[in-house]
């Protein structure tokens, strides 16, 4: 079940409605049955792993709390479980290929590959799982007792598939308390919801046409439709991604219910440390809580920094794909933070040699049209089907700079390219109209913006229902 389908627009009213019509002591019941029909409706028969994951995590969480003398080894056994059901999912048929291509070139022709289909949402669901062992292990957390409200925890379908990555502390709360009816929840949840459908719907999926025009024919394209492309990458998969996000949190507030933010305008990041402190962030911010800071973090001298900087991209580039296109997409901004830090205080004295104030407009929209490029050039590595075409690509891109062919190579027509522009400057504007904390005042009532927004609004709404006739497309995050 797509968030951008007929389904979903039927289903999630229904739950709406019971999250406030059953009695608080019983609403978790509706929702956890809710939450699982919406998963089984992507894969029934996997839904024993995300049980299988949910009942070790539990079990693991109140043995740590009764027997606190082998409390470590509850959770490391707790860890091993739900990885294990990662690894073997999404990564087996990755190794035993890459295994295979060794022995292949040793003259050994063999195929270790199995027949396996990848859970939905697996990664996100079992960060949620290895964040809460850990918690309970801390301290941070009481072990859940109700294994239907842990259950829920683990399985709430809004955020269930492409997160945000939620953490105990934060949702586990919120599914004990009462909510109700609320007029600026739902206003402000509505409008979330409707900024993350156009994302998709009008300016990621539009983006998609050209930028799968070139990925998937590599061999035909020029340096000028690979550079064009990848920039319109960033755009779909910010816009799909974010508006997963905003669709996500958006359902969540209608409910009473309040996800984390999850982007914070990365592309306007002026470098690379900025870039992940926006992008994704309940992931970002896991690593640092899960890996970085158990690993050492920045306590232990610059060098071991910088290590740990460097495993937190590897094990990123690794999470977000069993290729070995994302490993080097992981890889290469490790190497773009690890150069950052290296170079930093050189850049620094180079400018205050020069008496260029770092702060001044010039230079930060500087550095962020270098980040943005720098990100853009990363993407070619995350957009590549595969290490073959990855390499085809970046050949062309440095080799053949064909600006006259560029509009037959992806399509782009005079119509198109406004089309696009006027949706792309769009969606800048409600990004900073109704998907940032900054734009809601404390008491939750949104800014006002001007009778210019409804009409912006109106417009949107006749927008989506001219696109709605030609279905609906999966969200990129889904595949991991």
């Amino acid at each position: 079940m797509n968030f951008n389908s007929v389904e979903f627009l039927i289903f999630f009213p229904i739950v709406a409605l019971l999250n406030f019509v059953v009695p608080t002591k019983y609403r978790y019941i509706p929702l956890l049955i809710a939450s699982y029909y919406f998963y089984m409706s992507w894969s029934a028969n996997l839904v024993f792993l995300i049980l299988f994951t949910t009942a070790v995590s539990y079990a693991s969480g109140i043995l740590i709390e009764k027997k606190p003398e082998h409390k470590k080894l509850w959770m490391v056994l707790s860890l091993a479980a739900s990885l294990a059901v990662l690894f073997f999912f999404k990564y087996y048929n990755f190794l035993a290929g890459s295994v295979g291509g060794l022995l292949s070139l040793a003259g050994v022709e063999t195929d270790l590959t199995l027949n396996l289909i990848l859970p939905v949402g697996i990664s996100f669901y079992t960060f949620q799982t290895l964040s809460y062992s850990i918690d309970v292990y801390r301290g941070d957390i009481k072990a859940e007792r109700n294994f239907f409200y842990y259950a829920l925890f683990v399985s709430f379908f809004p955020q269930l598939v492409a997160g945000p990555i939620e953490r105990p502390t934060n949702l586990l709360p919120q599914l004990r308390e009462e909510h109700k009816p609320n007029a600026s929840d739902f206003t402000i949840g509505a409008k979330r919801m409707l900024a993350g459908f156009f994302k998709k719907i009008v300016v990621a999926d539009t983006a998609a046409v050209y930028v799968n025009a070139v990925f998937n024919n590599p061999t035909e394209a020029s340096g000028a439709a690979i550079a064009l492309t990848s920039a319109l990458f960033a755009v779909q998969i910010y816009c799909d991604f974010s508006g997963y996000t905003d669709i996500a949190i958006g359902c969540g507030r209608i409910m009473g219910y309040r996800l984390m933010q999850n982007f914070d305008r990365p592309y306007s990041a002026e470098n690379i440390k900025n870039f992940w402190d926006r992008w994704h962030i309940s992931l970002s911010s896991w690593f640092k809580d899960y890996l970085y800071i158990p690993l050492g973090g920045n306590r232990r001298g610059r060098g071991m920094q910088m290590r740990n900087l460097f495993i937190v991209f590897l094990v990123s580039g690794l999470w977000h794909g069993a290729d070995w296109t994302f490993v080097l997409w992981g890889v290469l901004h490790g190497v773009y933070r690890l150069m950052g830090m290296i170079t930093f205080k050189k850049r620094e004295e180079l400018y205050a040699k020069a008496g260029i104030d770092t702060k001044s407009t010039p230079v930060r929209i500087w550095r962020r049209a270098v980040t943005f490029v720098m990100v853009c050039f990363a993407w070619i590595f995350f957009r590549a089907n595969n290490t073959s075409e990855l390499l085809i690509l970046l050949k062309r891109l440095f080799t053949t700079f064909d600006l006259a062919a560029l509009p037959g190579q992806i399509g782009l027509t005079l119509n198109g390219t406004l089309i696009l522009i006027f949706a792309i400057a769009l969606m800048v504007l409600i990004d900073r109209r109704f998907t940032l904390p900054e734009y809601t005042t404390p008491d939750g009532a949104v800014m006002q913006g001007g009778v210019s927004i409804y009409l912006l609004w109106a417009v949107l709404f006749a927008w989506l229902i001219l696109l709605a006739g030609d279905g609906s497309s999966a969200f990129i995050y889904f595949q991991f």
